[in-house]
This record gives structure tokens, C-alpha cells and sequence, in this order.
């Protein structure tokens, strides 16, 4: 049977000094951290981060590719809107612009027609590049990436409209 002094004896700390007994025997025991443990766990977490690391920031590399290719449907259905009010597309030197401000020479604009009155930049900083006529289309929408360069591969490869488009079917 369990005894009260038993239990009331684990729940008691210490408070007297070493060899205050009258044993003359200092408590050996430390508190603490060696230099050996701590190293094994910095080396630890050093490896963990190292196999998880480039994995997270895959994911960060690609989560910005996909908000440029959402932006550019969102680009897209804008500049409908404005055909459809206007009867053409915004010329190249009108641009993206043309979607929040209204331009001279389009008496029917209904707009803004991108919420917060501007023209979002890609997820790198960079400005959408548009042309319209373009290549592809009636219009070409274009972010270049990571890099902010014509060209390139993985993310840093450009996102257009017709690749968005081509992904989706």
C-alpha cells in the first residue's frame, strides 16, 4: 500500500545545500547540456532542414507559378470585359493600364475592371507584358518568369496565355 509520506516524499524538492547533512558529500549530479549533446542535436536539425529545406522552397517556386498563370486568366476575362464594352481590345500602347483607367477614345468603358484599381505585377515584381494584336491571338499576355528574361526553363521559363490555356485542356 502507498503511503502518504511516500507520495508527499517524490513531490518534495530540495532545497539544502550540498553536505549540509553533516555527510561532507557534495551532490555530484549537474544540471545541464554537454558540448558532445548539444553538437548532436545542431547536427540533427542540420539534417532535417538540409533533406526538407529544398523541398519547401520547391513548393514556394512553384505556388508563384501557378498565381502568375491565375492572374493571367484574370487578365483574360478583364480584357473580355472590356471588349465587350468597348468593341476591341486594348492596344499594346494602351496596355494592362486600360483595364483600371479609362483611355481617350473609349466612350462605353464600364470599368475598373481588375479589383483595386491596378494592374498587379507578376509574383517576381516584374510588369506583365502585353501585345495585342498578338502572336497567339487577339492579344498576348506574357510574365517572364523568375529570371525576368525572355526564354528560360523550370520557373524561370516564361507563362503566357496560350500555355495557361494548353495546361488547362
Amino acid at each position: 500500500m502507498i503511503s502518504l509520506k511516500s507520495i508527499g516524499g517524490i513531490f518534495v524538492t530540495r532545497t539544502e545545500e550540498p553536505g549540509r547533512d553533516g555527510s561532507g558529500l557534495a551532490d555530484t549530479g549537474q544540471q545541464g547540456f554537454t558540448l558532445v549533446e548539444m553538437l548532436v542535436v545542431i547536427t540533427i536539425i542540420g539534417l532535417i532542414m538540409g533533406l526538407i529545406g529544398p523541398r519547401v522552397l520547391n513548393y514556394l517556386s512553384e505556388s508563384k507559378v501557378k498565381t502568375a498563370r491565375i492572374q493571367l486568366q484574370s487578365f483574360a476575362s478583364a480584357l473580355d470585359l472590356f471588349y465587350l464594352d468597348a468593341g476591341r481590345f486594348p492596344s499594346t500602347s494602351e496596355g494592362l493600364t486600360a483595364l483600371v483607367r479609362q483611355t481617350p477614345g473609349v466612350a462605353a468603358w464600364s470599368g475598373p475592371y481588375l479589383k483595386g484599381g491596378t494592374v498587379p505585377t507578376d509574383p517576381w515584381n516584374n510588369a506583365y507584358i502585353y501585345r495585342s494584336p498578338g502572336e497567339h491571338g487577339p492579344y498576348d499576355i506574357v510574365s517572364y518568369g523568375s529570371d525576368g528574361q525572355e526564354g528560360g526553363s523550370g520557373v524561370a521559363a516564361d507563362i503566357s496565355l496560350e500555355n495557361v490555356t494548353a495546361k488547362n485542356e
